[in-house]
C-alpha cells in the first residue's frame, strides 16, 4: 500500500515543519521519485547536503562496503580506519593550522560545541553573532540565532552572554548606503557593542556565516571580513566561521573564507561532509584543541565510521571529477542566466551568492519584500517538477542549492521552469 503524509502525520511532531507533502521512494543524482512515480528535479539536495546528488556510485559503495565490516562502537570506546582517515584527509583540505577535528552528528552540534571550545579556551564569558544568522535549533545554537524570532520563541531565558550585531547586508543595508560608498557602519555597530554593553576582553568569540545560509544567502564585503579577523587577534577574540552549509565547495571554493583570505580560530562543517548522512565537525588548530581536556565533551555517535566512509568517498570523488570546477563553471552561467532574467522581471530584486550558492530576492515595486512572489514562484516550480526551498528573512529569498556536479542540461532545465513561474506571476 503506497503511504500519503496525512496517512503517517498523525504520529510526527507539527514543530517539524514540511515544505511540501511528497512522500519520497527514491533518488538519484538530481531526481528524486515519489511512491506515485512522479519524478521531480531537485534544487534543494536535503538543503545542500548532497554535494553530489542523491545516491552517488562511489559513496553508496563506501557506505555498503563498511556496513558489511561494522556498522558502530562507540567512537569514544575504540578508533575506526574510516573516521582516522576522514580525519586526515580533512587537514589536508582544511585552512592554515586548523587541523585538529571533533566530529559530531549535525551543524547545531556542532556550533554548540565550538562555544564550548571557545569558552574554554579563553575563559572568558561572551559571545557575539550576527542578525540573520542561522546556526541551529538546539537551546546553544538558537541562542547565536537571528535569522527569525520563531527560533527562539517560548524558549527564554536562553545562553548569557550573547549580544547580536548587524550582518553587512548591502543590499538592504540598514545605514542606507551602498557597497561602494561603505565606510564599514557595520563594524562600528560592533565597535559601540564594546563600548555599550561588554567590554572585548570579556568576549570568547564571533560567530559568523561567512556567506549566510538561511538568512538569504548574502555575502558579505571581503573588507568586512578582514577588519573583523584584525578586531578579533586585536582584543584576543576567536573568530569562529560557520562553514556548515557555505563550506566544501559550494562557493567554489573548498571553504567560503577563501573568498576573504580569512583564516578562522575555529570552523564548523556539516550537511556536505559525508553524502547525504548524519555528520558534522568542529576544526580547530592545536593550541585550542589541546586545552580541550577529556570529559569536557563528547559524543555516542559521532565520528560514526560509516558516515566517515561516505565522507572519505566525497573527498575522493571531489579530486576525482573536479567538482570545484564544475562548481565555477556551472555557477558562473547560473548567475548569468538570472541576471538576464533580472533584467526583464523586476520582481527579481536582488541576484546574488558565489558558485552555486545563488539566490534570488523577490520584492514588491517599492523594494519591500515579497514573499507573496516566492511563495507563488515555488508553487508554480512544485507543481512543474521542480523542488526549491526559500530563505531570508522575511520569507522572501529563492535559493539555488543543486549538486555541485550537476550538468548543463538539468541546469537549464530547472532555470526554464524557474523562468515559466516567473512569467505567470
Amino acid at each position: 500500500m503506497k503511504m500519503k503524509y496525512d496517512d503517517y502525520k498523525e504520529y510526527l511532531s507539527p514543530v517539524l515543519a514540511k515544505a511540501t507533502n511528497l512522500v519520497v521512494e527514491s533518488a538519484k543524482g538530481s531526481y528524486i521519485t515519489d511512491v506515485d512515480g512522479n519524478t521531480y528535479l531537485d534544487f534543494v539536495q536535503g538543503i545542500a547536503v548532497n554535494a553530489l546528488g542523491h545516491c552517488h556510485p562511489e559513496v553508496v559503495k563506501a557506505i555498503c562496503a563498511q556496513t558489511e565490516k561494522l556498522i558502530s562502537a562507540s567512537f569514544n570506546l575504540v578508533n575506526y580506519p574510516t573516521t582516522l582517515g576522514l580525519a586526515k584527509e580533512l587537514s589536508k583540505v582544511t585552512p592554515g593550522d586548523l587541523d585538529v577535528i571533533f566530529f559530531s552528528n549535525g551543524g547545531a552540534e556542532a556550533n554548540d560545541g565550538a562555544l564550548k571550545l571557545a569558552r574554554n579556551f579563553t575563559h572568558r564569558p561572551g559571545i557575539i553573532s550576527f542578525r540573520g544568522s542561522f546556526h541551529g535549533r538546539t537551546i546553544g545554537a538558537a541562542s547565536i540565532t537571528g535569522s527569525n524570532s520563531k527560533y527562539r520563541k517560548n524558549q527564554e531565558p536562553l545562553l548569557p552572554s550573547v549580544y547580536f550585531t548587524p550582518y553587512p547586508t548591502c543590499y538592504r543595508c540598514p545605514y542606507n548606503t551602498t557597497e561602494d560608498k561603505c565606510s564599514l557602519d557595520c563594524l562600528q555597530e560592533l565597535q559601540r557593542t564594546f563600548d555599550y554593553l561588554i567590554a572585548p576582553e570579556n568576549v570568547a568569540a564571533i560567530i559568523m556565516e561567512p556567506v549566510m545560509g538561511e538568512g538569504g544567502y548574502v555575502v558579505p564585503p571581503k573588507r568586512f571580513v578582514q577588519e573583523l579577523r584584525k578586531l578579533c587577534t586585536k582584543h584576543g577574540i576567536l573568530l569562529i566561521f560557520d562553514e556548515i552549509q557555505s563550506g566544501f565547495g559550494r562557493t567554489g571554493k573548498m571553504f567560503a573564507s577563501e573568498h576573504f583570505d580569512v583564516m578562522p580560530d575555529i570552523m564548523t562543517l556539516g550537511k556536505a561532509i559525508a553524502g547525504g548522512l548524519p555528520m558534522s565537525a568542529i576544526v580547530s588548530t592545536n593550541e585550542i584543541m589541546e586545552t580541550w581536556k577529556p570529559g569536557m565533551h563528547g559524543t555516542t555517535f559521532g565520528g560514526h565510521p560509516v558516515c566517515a566512509a561516505a565522507g572519505l568517498a566525497v573527498l575522493k570523488v571531489f579530486e576525482e571529477e573536479n567538482i570545484l570546477e564544475n562548481v565555477n563553471t556551472q555557477g558562473d552561467y547560473l548567475r548569468a542566466r538570472l541576471l538576464e532574467m533580472q533584467k526583464k522581471y523586476p520582481v527579481m530584486g536582488d541576484v546574488r551568492g558565489l558558485g552555486l550558492m545563488m539566490a534570488v530576492e523577490f520584492v514588491n515595486l517599492d523594494k519591500s519584500p515579497s514573499a507573496e512572489a516566492l511563495n507563488k514562484v515555488k508553487d508554480y516550480c512544485l507543481h512543474h517538477g521542480l523542488l526549491t526551498l526559500s530563505c531570508g528573512v522575511y520569507g522572501n529569498g529563492f535559493r539555488f542549492a543543486t549538486p555541485l556536479n550537476i550538468n548543463r542540461e538539468d541546469l537549464d532545465k530547472g532555470l526554464a521552469i524557474f523562468e515559466d513561474a516567473l512569467k505567470n506571476l
